[in-house]
């Protein structure tokens, strides 16, 4: 058993588990935790530990991370606005969705036609 790929899946599993038991007791702190970089030093453990990583691809890998986080918090933007507008869950999560998607194809149609 390769405990290099198998522990970050646990370590995520209990992240989630202890966000869904914080929430009882406080939103604030389950919101800061859900939030926090921890997934990030999981994914880079996980793509690090893959045996054909060079520093390219792992360079490749962590600038993937940055792009994926600007949609990321779009979405937490648009899903912000819509609650307080009073929008249903599935109204909520599928703007926010549609508003991460446009987002991440614009990023991803600028970097690959090198517009910037």
């Amino acid at each position: 058993m390769d405990w290099n790929k198998i522990l970050p899946v646990i370590i995520s599993i209990a992240i989630i588990i202890f966000v869904a038991i914080v929430r009882q007791y406080s939103r604030t702190v389950a919101a800061i935790t859900a939030t926090m970089p921890l997934n990030v030093p999981l994914a880079l453990w996980i793509a690090y530990s893959a045996e054909d990583t060079s520093r390219e691809k792992l360079g490749e890998f962590s600038t993937g991370l940055f792009i994926g986080i600007i949609p990321t918090v779009v979405f937490i933007g648009i899903a912000a606005l819509t609650v307080n507008a009073g929008w249903s869950l599935g109204q909520v999560l599928g703007t926010s969705y549609a508003g991460w998607g446009i987002t991440l194809a614009l990023l991803l149609a600028v970097r690959h036609f090198n517009i910037l």
